[in-house]
């Protein structure tokens, strides 16, 4: 009994460890929301993807309630998950697309990527993220729909950047990415297979299985690009790569 308690107590320590970094909540805990302890959480990083895909949903399904069209509706479910991430990922994906498309060399494209700055090239990006699932939500047309749809986007997401940590190494010695470290194999395997059944729970065994291959092929794409360009990865090229994912389930799902 006390091995089973140990065990929910580390689970729940897990969980509120990727709350704590996926998103702005204040849960007071008494282990850190970056470095190894992050690694040891991978696991739980769909799950806290899945809370904040349902806050989302939320505010969908109460503008819908008040009587507002999808277009709007999908717009403040948006919100909602920018407000309550405090736009983590989209932040990683403007500075890795500014960083590889300004940059000349891994050093520049480096240093563009810790510049707060945002370039044409990262801005075009943000648009291109916000637009496309403002859309596909928007095309779902159904508290339902876009519930399971959103769920699923933001917890398969989420399962992807502990997959590409164990592709490829960190591009510099310093940073998020690297002081998390490799992360344990069953943890990250264990996210996948969460994120997997987000998938075919959210959207259906026909599309969840789509949406699974697309991201199988997205992952060696990303990497493939990411060693090409700096060598490596980085916490930027991580949130790049779940933005990625959350466009390429949602519009999945619009697929109907």
């Amino acid at each position: 009994m006390r091995g089973d308690g140990d065990w929910i107590g580390r689970a729940t320590g897990d969980l509120i460890v990727a709350m704590g970094f996926y998103t702005r909540l204040p849960l007071p805990h008494d282990r850190a929301n970056a470095g190894k302890e992050l690694g040891r959480a991978s696991w739980a990083a769909p799950l806290a993807g899945a809370i904040v895909g349902a806050m989302g949903a939320l505010a969908y399904g109460l503008a819908h309630a008040v009587g507002l069209p999808p277009l709007p509706a999908a717009g403040l479910a948006l919100v909602a998950t920018l407000v309550l991430t405090g736009g983590l990922h989209e932040d990683g994906l403007a500075d890795t697309v500014d960083a590889f498309g300004a940059g000349a060399t891994p050093e520049t494209r480096l240093a563009i990527m810790r510049d707060s700055r945002i370039g044409t090239f990262g801005g075009c990006a943000l648009i291109l993220s916000i637009g496309l699932r403002w859309a596909a939500l928007a095309s779902l047309a159904g508290p339902m729909r876009v519930a399971g749809a959103f769920v699923a986007a933001h917890a398969a997401a989420r399962a992807m950047p502990p997959l590409l940590m164990l592709l490829i190494p960190p591009a510099r010695p310093d940073g998020l990415s690297a002081t998390a470290g490799l992360p344990p194999t069953d943890r990250v395997a264990a996210a996948a297979l969460l994120g997997l059944a987000a998938l075919l729970i959210g959207l259906g065994f026909g599309n969840g299985l789509i949406a699974a291959v697309v991201l199988a092929l997205c992952l060696p794409a990303i990497r493939s690009i990411a060693l090409n360009k700096i060598g490596g990865q980085t916490g930027d090229v991580l949130g790049a790569l779940e933005q990625v994912s959350e466009v390429v389930v949602l519009l999945v799902a619009a697929r109907g």
